[in-house]
Parts: structure tokens; C-alpha cells; sequence
């Protein structure tokens, strides 16, 4: 049994590539869909009903539970005005929350700010994952991007340790004397001689920054101790680390990682089976972890991807569309169908493409304003909608 202090804690899981929509949450109910989808179909008694018109991909078994057990939101239609096909566009749209100019403040980034304002913990937020994803990134705003937890460190390609702790501390008198010792936070500046300063203190920042939350993260490993099995495959492992990381009890409040690619123009079929598998069974076992661990009822989980695909098939695989799809899952997620789900009409659609019947930024309003407790208009930019998921 855990006896970590319980704290509302988000975990985000996108599905790079875009994820198609129809055969996530396959409306198998509309002929229009059997229409469209003359090879790149999910047949009707391969279906996992969740009514008598929409029902799951048959990869998502693992995951059918939290429906029935009215754990799971489902957002149908989720997106944009004007939407972009491009996925580095898009998907920093769905980073920024803003689609009409070019931004770099990542919408997470904002909230550990809010969470964090000090930047006291530099693992308040942590990616499992190479690279930060521009969802997390603000100036001032410590993450902790892990590939692997248990090689996770500095200069770990020394393979003396005596070599490598020599420059760590000469790694740390460069940086940390320099202007720790007077006191400032991270989000102070200090007032620079030359302008080239502040690029030196924010490199030194960074760096002392990853050496801290490395020294930190290293003691998950040894406080983890379960029983539980989970699957072999890159999802499943990161979904390991951030149970691992979150059982240890370090103050992360937001998780973030990835799986992919969905970007499916061809071999749609084995691919996108294969992929929603992993991503299923690999969130079996981490709740099944969490509960383990009477971890589960403090963590809420946000699965989305950049757009949706086209809704006819190029005959192996679809192409960029719109609409897309976001499932919420977790032990407070009041379970339904948050939106309507959007026509297949020929007259209906734009560009071959689902319309999109929500905007994206009312999810994480939803998640901001009522689980994370954060004031969500600065960080969404306005006034969005909100479910009633939580």
C-alpha cells in the first residue's frame, strides 16, 4: 500500500501520427461507414459494442473495463477550426493552444508553472521519452525527459564511476556557485554583464537542473517493488517508468509520453491493431499497478492524437483528415460519451474529412479547471466549454 500523499495527477499519453478516429471508436452502426471503408474496415462481429451504433477496436479489449465500468470519457470529433494536415502544425496547435499563430509556450509547461511557481521540484513534471515535447516547454520550467529510468543521468557514457562523479562536481562548481549562492530561483534572473550571461546561466540552469531530478529519479527504482506483469513493448515500459516514478513518491504531478506512429497511409489494418494493443494492455497493467498500490483513485490519464484520417480508404491505409478522437480514463472520470459523434454524410464533411464537433481546448479546460484545480482561460487562451467527465 502506498502512503504517498495523494494529489490530483495528470498523465498524457499522444499517439504520434495521427490515430484514425473510425476505427478507434468504429460507428459500425452507420452503413456510411462500410461505404467508405471498402478494405480498411473493422468488421461488424469484430466490433467490442459499446451501444448498437459505436463500439471499440477489437485491439482495445484491455481497455473495454474502464467503459463498463463507467471509468472511461470518450470525446468524438475532437478539433479545430480550420484544421492543418500537417502533423508538426497541428500537433503544435494541440501543444500551444493556439491555432492561429506560431507559439512555443507549451500548454503543460504553463500549468507546472501554476503548480510550481518557484520551481522548487524540479520533477514536478517528468516525459518519459527522448526529447521534451513542446506541450511541457516554458522558460523557467524544470522536466525531466527520461528514454530509460535506469540509465537515466549525466554523463553516463563515462563508465568510471570515479571519472564520472569528478565531472559532476566540477560540472557543479561552474554552474552552482556561480549564482545559487545568491539566492535566486530559477525563475529569477540574474542581471547579466553581456548578453551572452543569460545564455550561460540558462544552459547551467538546465544542466544543474538535470542533475538534480537524475540524482532523485535514481531512488524510484529501488523503492519499487510489484507484482505486476507488463507486456514487452516501448509503451508499456514507459507507462512502467511513470508508475515506478509516481510510487516513489517525488511530487511529479504531470506525466507526459508517447507511441506511434499512427500515421497509417498503408498496412493500416496489422498496424493500427498492433499499436492499440500495446497502448492497451500497457494501461491495464499500469492501473493494475497503481491499484496494487492504492495509487489509482489520484490519477487521471488524457489519450489524444494531432488529427484523425480521411474517412474513405486509399485501399491499405487512410490519409490526413480532421476529426479526431480523445479518451479519459481514471477512478474519478464520470463515463460517457462527451460529444456527438460526427456525420458520415457526403454533404457533411469537408475535404473527404470528419468535422470536428469540439474543440480540443474544452478537454483541457475540463482537466485544468476541475481536476487539476488550475485556472485554465489564461492557459487555453479564452473561454471553452467544459465536461462534465470530472
Amino acid at each position: 500500500m502506498s502512503t504517498v500523499q495523494k494529489q490530483p495527477t495528470l498523465v498524457v499519453l499522444q499517439l504520434t501520427g495521427g490515430n484514425d478516429a473510425l476505427n478507434t471508436i468504429v460507428p459500425y452502426g452507420d452503413g456510411l461507414y462500410y461505404d467508405n471503408r471498402r478494405t480498411v474496415r473493422i468488421p461488424e462481429e469484430e466490433v467490442l459494442p459499446i451501444d448498437n451504433r459505436f463500439g471499440f477496436h477489437p485491439a482495445m479489449r484491455a481497455i473495454k473495463p474502464f467503459w463498463d465500468e463507467g471509468k472511461m470519457a470518450i470525446i468524438a470529433g475532437v478539433g479545430y477550426p480550420n484544421p492543418n494536415y500537417s502533423h508538426f502544425r497541428s500537433m503544435d496547435i494541440w501543444y500551444t493552444c493556439e491555432p492561429d499563430k506560431i507559439a512555443t509556450d507549451g500548454w503543460l509547461g504553463k500549468a507546472v508553472r501554476e503548480i510550481d511557481p518557484r520551481a522548487e521540484n524540479v520533477l514536478t513534471a517528468v516525459n518519459f521519452g527522448r526529447g521534451l515535447p513542446r506541450a511541457l516547454s516554458l522558460a523557467g520550467v524544470p522536466v525531466a525527459s527520461v528514454a530509460q529510468l535506469d540509465s537515466y543521468g549525466l554523463l553516463t557514457s563515462l563508465s568510471s564511476v570515479s571519472q564520472r562523479q569528478s565531472a559532476l562536481e566540477v560540472f557543479s562548481c561552474l554552474y552552482d556557485d556561480g549564482w545559487n549562492d545568491q539566492g535566486l530561483s530559477p525563475t529569477e534572473t540574474l542581471e547579466p554583464a553581456r548578453s551572452g550571461d543569460e545564455v550561460l546561466r540558462y544552459m547551467g540552469q538546465t544542466g544543474l537542473d538535470a542533475q538534480k531530478g537524475a540524482d532523485i529519479l535514481r531512488t524510484a527504482l529501488g523503492k519499487y517493488h510489484s507484482d505486476v506483469h507488463y507486456p514487452k513493448s516501448p509503451i508499456a515500459e514507459n507507462l512502467k517508468g511513470i508508475a515506478q516514478v509516481k510510487l516513489a513518491g517525488l511530487g511529479t504531478r504531470v506525466f507526459y509520453t508517447s507511441h506511434g506512429t499512427f500515421d497509417t497511409h498503408a498496412t493500416q489494418l496489422p498496424t493500427h491493431a498492433k499499436l492499440w494493443q500495446e497502448v492497451s494492455e500497457g494501461i491495464a497493467a499500469f492501473f493494475e499497478d497503481l491499484h496494487a498500490h492504492d495509487a489509482a483513485d489520484d490519477v487521471m490519464l488524457l489519450i489524444w492524437s494531432e488529427f484523425g484520417r480521411r474517412v474513405k480508404d486509399n485501399g491499405a491505409g487512410t490519409d490526413h483528415g480532421a476529426g479526431s478522437v480523445a479518451l479519459i480514463l481514471g477512478e474519478h472520470v464520470k463515463g460517457g460519451m462527451y460529444s456527438e459523434y460526427p456525420s458520415l454524410k457526403q454533404s457533411d464533411l469537408t475535404l473527404g474529412n470528419l468535422k470536428y464537433n469540439v474543440d480540443f481546448r474544452s478537454t483541457y479546460a475540463t482537466i485544468l479547471d476541475r481536476w487539476m484545480h488550475i485556472e485554465a482561460e489564461p492557459i487555453v487562451k479564452g473561454k471553452f466549454e467544459e465536461f462534465a467527465f470530472v
